[in-house]
């Protein structure tokens, strides 16, 4: 089965504030809190209007030869190396998804049962068996162990049907899958291997994983997780380094360790960094668009680095930062004499970049003015400095980025037509962090390794419900608040401990979904050492006299309904609740509405 999410919102159940313990695999007979045989009820076909339900994700059941079909059209197509990409990032992107559907489903099952519901939901959706040989974790460490047999691979069934037995493994999507589900439970990136493959002869799969500083050198493993060349995972959680001398703060949205990178695995990420180099090896004009913080800049930076002009100069500059009687003569530069104070001559931006890349940042602040000149600059590869008479001669790339829509300050008049137009020769529109969940995971686990060396600090890993808390919330400052997030965290820890919800959030930021919550059986839970009433006066507006469960309730089925699109089946599963049972409540509240009307 393939899925996708039923929606972007942040899930109505919520995990207890329960720390992930060390545990194995030998501890699932004591009681694990969780009931396997209740995965396969959550599976629901709702024929009427064409839809597989998982729990709160949407499932299509698909032919495992039609699968079979586009592996191999993909190898024939891409090359082995790429196909397995392919497959791998996509395997991954569907272990996410079930790791999040587990955490929602059972907050307080025990973390050895967390970790092996991910076997069962597999065998479930028809991927493969797995037999379980032995795994442990210790999330204080940040390390992971497992060691598993998957029997009936349906992967191998189509590559030994199309290519017989050969010399490689072939389970990538099922390696992916694996990868994508420990690394979002654990909050460390940990690798999988294929150590056996029915493909290359062996009766069954035999697979290992291990988080990446048990692995040492997964260089070779990470490489298919990397969407194009210039994508990196190598620094993404290889091991604390609590003596490691803090390293300099580079200036980019994104810093990472020793070099600027590129980090994700999202279709939406993916996207970008395609459309990226495809564009890196010409000469045309970039617009990069996107909200604040989704990482302009460093595209901007990696757009350069992976160009012909690599070597020539890349020149920065916040149109925004700038004011408006000085943003000329930075861009243009300035004569001596030009106006008080200037007593030599000044190259200015455009000139510096010679050769290079010039990046104008939140260009829509441009005054008309400066608008008019850049345009000239662009059309003509000349300019003329402040107070200047000559013309001088510029080759320059210039990529340039905004974070309002530039068509809407052209209706309005506060943008030039032809410059717009100008600009927008190639645009790359950059996804928010909220359509790029998959790679929270990853990210989490790169900037805590690169706070861990900045700060020389020891910090192992997140809590179970400081992780949930962290894929469900959305990021309105994006990638820059997940970064600040993480530093906040790694500091506010204790050294050598793992980062909870309260070393990552104030008051003032904390969403009320993350404050109160709903539990699986549609009942009030609570998500913190407060009672559930102190909880829910907090929920109530400032004004109500006190908590009123009929309005609570009444927002809760509102707003599983809008998500849902109107699909009660749907937002019953959100709530927890049957359709029928739903039905009731909203008839209940109806009726209530329109007494009080």
């Amino acid at each position: 089965m393939a899925s996708s999410p039923a929606t972007d919102q942040p899930g109505l159940t919520q995990a207890r504030p329960t720390e992930l313990p060390a545990g194995d695999s030998d501890n699932l007979t004591e009681g694990s809190g969780l009931d396997f045989g209740q995965l396969s009820e959550y599976l629901h076909f709702s024929p009427k209007d064409g839809r597989i339900w998982l729990d709160g994700q949407r499932m299509v059941l698909m032919h495992n030869s039609s699968l079979g079909s586009l592996r191999r059209e993909l190898i024939e197509r891409l090359g082995v190396e790429r196909a397995r990409g392919l497959l791998t990032r996509s395997g991954y992107s569907s272990g996410v998804r079930d790791a999040q559907l587990v955490r929602e489903r059972w907050p307080d099952a025990d973390p050895e049962a967390i970790f092996f519901a991910g076997t069962q939901l597999h065998s479930l959706e028809g991927v493969v068996q797995v037999e379980t040989i032995h795994f442990e974790f210790d999330p204080h460490q940040g390390t992971y162990d497992g060691e598993f047999l998957w029997h009936h691979s349906s992967e191998d069934d189509e590559h030994i049907a199309a290519y017989g037995i050969g010399t490689e493994p072939a389970c990538w999507m099922q390696l992916g899958y694996a990868m994508g589900y420990v690394t979002t439970l654990l909050g460390r990136l940990t690798v999988f291997r294929e150590v056996e493959c029915r493909s290359m002869g062996h009766a069954t799969c035999r697979v290992i994983g291990r988080t990446v500083e048990l692995w040492g050198d997964v260089e070779e493993d990470l490489r298919y997780l990397n969407a194009e060349d210039f994508v990196s995972h190598s620094n993404t959680g290889s091991g604390s380094l609590p003596t490691a001398a803090p390293l300099p703060m580079v200036n980019t949205e994104l810093p990472v360790l020793g070099e600027r990178q590129l980090i994700g695995i999202s279709s939406a990420f993916i996207a970008a960094c395609h459309m990226l180099r495809r564009v890196a090896s010409t000469r045309a004009t970039v617009l990069f668009t996107g909200e604040s913080g989704v990482g302009k800049e460093l595209f901007a930076r990696m757009l350069h680095e992976i160009g012909s002009r690599k070597d020539e100069p890349f020149i920065a500059i916040n149109c925004a930062a700038i004011p408006d009687s000085l943003i000329e003569s930075e861009l243009f530069g300035v004569d001596r004499g030009a106006f008080t104070g200037a007593t030599t001559s000044r190259p200015g931006r455009f000139e510096r970049a010679h050769g290079g890349t010039l990046f104008l940042d939140e260009i829509g602040t441009l005054s008309p003015s400066s608008q008019g000149k850049l345009l000239r600059v662009l059309q003509e590869g000349v300019l003329e400095r402040v107070g200047g008479t000559s013309l001088i001669s510029v080759d320059v790339r210039v990529v340039a980025a905004t974070n309002v829509e530039l068509r809407d300050a052209v209706a309005k008049g506060e943008f030039r037509e032809d410059l717009f137009f100008r600009l927008n020769v190639f645009p790359i529109l950059l996804p928010p962090l909220r359509e790029r969940r998959d790679d929270i995971p990853l990210l989490l686990s790169h900037f805590l390794e690169h706070y861990n060396q900045r700060h020389g600090r020891n910090i192992r890993g997140f809590t179970l419900k400081a992780m949930r808390a962290l894929l469900n919330y959305r990021f309105p400052g994006n990638i820059r608040e997940l970064q600040n997030l993480v530093e906040r965290g790694v500091i506010a820890a204790e050294d050598g401990s793992l980062i909870d919800l309260s070393h990552l959030f104030r008051d003032e930021e904390t969403t009320r979904a993350l404050l109160f919550t709903i539990s699986s059986e549609g009942e009030l839970s609570q998500d913190s050492e407060e009672s559930a009433l102190e909880q829910f006066r907090r929920f109530a507006p400032a004004n109500a006299v006190g908590p009123s469960l009929d309005k609570l309730e009444a927002r809760l089925v509102s707003e599983a309904v809008a998500q849902a699109d109107g699909n009660l089946s749907a937002a019953a599963r959100l709530l927890g609740l049957t359709r029928s049972r739903l039905a009731y409540r909203m008839k209940k509240i109806n009726e209530s509405n329109q007494e009080a009307g």
